[in-house]
């Protein structure tokens, strides 16, 4: 049985009667209205670790929720000030955090462009990686990816899955070489992907 969403785009937590992983709802105040009309139809991979290279905490959930301690590390009194957000995080373990509603515009990809379309915060799903760009990801996480991926396709028309990178090329490097974009290829043979792993 799919993954059953909740209104406004909210996955919902998985029961014994439904398959899926858990799924814990953080509601982000960093979030805003789609453009009337806009289709949600692009999946943007990011990787994110607070402090970098560092996993285990609970500061990524801090910082998408504003409350970050910039006292806490050197890197949080950079960053503590800014109001982003993604839709969904997944865990080292495979625990999935959903900050944003899907219908809702998360605040995850900033100046970007798909295709020839700019601002793919517009009408695209933002899902965070724990990892940074030089350790490959876990099993578990990528079984939860499917699972968003599964789910995403299920309630909205999905037709590309692409990385930050792709997205911001210059400016953002993440989900990083380690991710696996091969297996991604051979589950949705269907949707489009970056240019360099199509090819």
């Amino acid at each position: 049985m799919a993954q059953p969403w909740l209104a406004r785009g909210w996955l919902a937590t998985a029961t014994k009667t439904t398959a899926g992983p858990t799924v814990d709802h953080l509601p982000s105040p960093n979030f805003g209205a789609r453009p009337q009309g806009a289709a949600v139809s692009l999946v943007v991979i990011h990787n994110i670790s607070l402090p970098p290279g560092e996993f285990g905490g609970d500061w990524v959930e801090d910082f998408f929720l504003n409350r970050l301690d910039a006292a806490v590390h050197p890197y949080f009194s950079e960053i503590s000030s800014l109001q982003v957000s993604a839709h969904f995080y997944v865990r080292r373990g495979g625990r999935i955090v959903q900050f944003v509603g899907c219908d809702q515009r998360a605040w995850h990809a900033g100046r970007s462009d798909w295709c020839g379309r700019d601002n793919c915060n517009d009408f695209s799903v933002g899902i965070e990686l724990e990892g940074c760009d030089e350790q490959p990801f876990t099993d578990a996480q990528y079984a939860a990816l499917w699972c968003l991926i599964d789910a995403l396709r299920q309630r909205y028309p999905i037709a590309a899955i692409a990385g930050h990178s792709d997205i911001a090329p210059g400016r953002k490097s993440d989900p990083g070489p380690y991710f696996d974009w091969v297996a991604v290829a051979a589950r949705y043979p269907d949707l489009a992907l970056p240019p360099e792993v199509a090819a």
